[in-house]
């Protein structure tokens, strides 16, 4: 388990490892006022097509991570990479957030949505997507309430379903939603430890 600790402004760092190759990766809450500029700037990016904001205006981006903040079942994570910003985390409750009435709902399912920073591809370290995924997944599983984490990308988003598959994530079904065709799929806490090769 990681210790919470004070970062170099005044955001606490939630929790964090190290990658043996790639260094420190750290979290801390979203400050929807702080941040809102950066984000703006991530999700409106073309490399963030997913992430379904590509229109959106800085007020808008302020309003939703205000309104994320706000909720009881919603909350939203700055990754960061030896301590600069690199990577956005949404976590949320997949029985009352955008999976509500449309997969069989267990206790102990977390959904998640990760974006990492868009960079020029040639910037990029080598294997850094697979190690922000795995943050996240360890903060996820952190939480000993959590037994499941639920996602549902967009069935052409090729490149993250491989990431999904390399730390443990299985395709239950295809799901039509209002804004995308998902893959729903699922990845429990033993999966993920076999996909990294931990044996407990």
């Amino acid at each position: 388990m990681s210790e919470p600790r004070t970062g170099t402004g005044t955001e606490e760092i939630l929790y964090g490892r190290t990658d043996e190759r790639l260094g420190r990766f750290e979290v801390r809450a979203v400050d929807p006022f702080r941040d809102a500029e950066l984000l703006h700037s991530w999700v409106t990016h073309p490399k963030a097509a997913y992430w379904l904001m590509q229109d959106a205006s800085l007020p808008d981006v302020e309003r939703e991570y205000m309104s994320i903040a706000a909720a009881g079942n919603h909350d939203a994570f700055i990754g960061l990479h030896e301590g600069g910003p690199a990577f956005l985390i949404e976590r949320y409750d997949p029985a009352e957030v955008e999976l509500k009435g449309l997969y069989d709902a267990q206790p102990g399912d977390i959904g998640m949505h990760f974006l990492v920073a868009p960079v020029d591809t040639d910037r990029r370290l080598h294997g850094f997507t697979l190690a922000v995924i795995t943050t996240v997944m360890e903060l996820l599983f952190d939480d000993p309430s959590v037994d499941r984490v639920i996602v549902e990308p967009d069935v052409r988003n090729t490149a993250v379903h491989a990431l999904n598959e390399a730390v443990g994530f299985r395709v239950v079904e295809k799901l039509a939603k209002p804004e995308k065709e998902a893959l729903l799929s699922v990845c429990t806490r033993e999966m993920f430890l076999a996909a990294r090769g931990v044996t407990r």
